[in-house]
């Protein structure tokens, strides 16, 4: 998607390091090494997701490091990696779903929006953000049962839980998903599912779209700009390259930038989801899986709008973090993965 080359006019304009397209791509070095650096992404930022899950399912309210400390205390280390094995076998798929869609309909639409004649950074932001919610949705298809599934695990034995923690014990992952499909059949496995299309594709949306304004707003600010002649220019007027650890800088504050406001909005229905997908009611003696409706009243009662937000600092550490390192990882494996890299230079 050239979208530069939409406007052939004689005004200067802001030099972005060169877009890499899907077609560019070569898929099978592409999967392949997406699978291996989304892994150890995965493996460092997971202790945070147990601690911002431990903290949304807890009765009361606890702060980060009490938390922690709880879990080091009564777990140790491996309480921190509950269900890491599960989480991490559902990320290749569900992360080869999201690639896919994101790469295709940021190509399509970016196409299609350029020949509608939008601007560079107005075409840019409709593609990313249309693109964001599109992959949002492909991998909820794989990664909600690979969710419920590792959650169980993540708050099993957790003291500080809610009283209607599901009270199954679970061995591993594929015992969690034999005793969850056995009590509840497969729809147990997506708990959820509307809830966190509900979190996730506009949460998305938002990010891609913020993320390409961002960027490009940075970019600008910084006052670097490139002419029809493909040489670049400070604001004093001299030649200007960025190099990569300029074009790294920028992603990750881009992408910082673009995760806070997402965490803050679709924190109470990730609080909903999470508690959907690991607690159950009690109803004539015997434990059904909530409702959204009696899991809002749960919530009200414990705490109020307070409690929907319980776990917010560790899940906007996590998305900043998890955000910085997709962005930079993803754009360095995209220009490790293209066929020709002399079109890069």
């Amino acid at each position: 998607m050239s979208l530069n080359a939409a406007e052939d006019e004689s005004t200067s304009e802001i030099h972005i390091p060169a877009e890499i397209d899907w077609d560019m791509l070569d898929k099978s070095k592409f999967f392949f090494l997406g699978a291996a650096l989304f892994s150890g992404v995965s493996t460092a930022l997971y202790p945070i997701v147990v601690l911002k899950t431990r903290l949304q399912v807890s009765a009361t309210k606890l702060s980060s490091f009490n938390m922690s400390y709880s879990i080091m205390r009564h777990e140790g280390l491996r309480g921190f990696y509950r269900g890491f094995g599960t989480s991490l076998m559902g990320t290749i798929p569900a992360r080869a779903f999201y690639m896919t869609a994101l790469e295709v309909t940021k190509s399509g639409v970016g196409s299609a929006t350029v020949r509608l004649g939008f601007s560079d950074t107005t075409a840019m932001a409709i593609a990313n953000g249309a693109a964001g919610l599109s992959s949002a949705m492909a991998a909820q298809l794989v990664w909600t049962p690979i969710d419920v599934v590792s959650q169980r695990l993540m708050v099993q034995g957790c003291n500080n839980s809610a009283n209607n923690l599901n009270s199954c014990v679970y061995k591993n992952g594929i015992d969690a998903f034999r005793k969850i499909v056995y009590a509840d059949g497969f729809r147990g496995l997506y708990r959820g599912f509307g809830i966190s299309i509900l979190t996730y594709a506009p949460s998305n949306a938002v990010w891609w779209a913020s993320y390409s304004v961002a960027h490009r707003l940075i970019w600008s600010g910084l006052g670097y700009y490139n002419s029809n002649k493909d040489e670049s220019f400070n604001t004093a007027g001299y030649a200007f390259k960025p190099d990569s650890k300029a074009t790294v800088a920028i992603q990750g504050l881009s992408a910082a930038l673009a995760s806070g406001v997402s965490a803050i909005i679709t924190m109470p229905l990730d609080t909903i989801k999470t508690r959907l997908q690991v607690l159950d009611g009690e109803e004539n003696g015997q434990r059904r899986p909530l409702t959204a409706l009696q899991t809002v009243r749960n919530l009200m009662k414990e705490g109020g709008l307070n409690a929907c937000y319980r776990g917010l600092g560790p899940r906007w550490a996590s998305m900043a973090m998890s955000a910085t390192t997709m962005i930079t990882t993803y754009e360095f494996l995209k220009r490790l993965s293209a066929k020709n890299q002399d079109r890069l230079s």
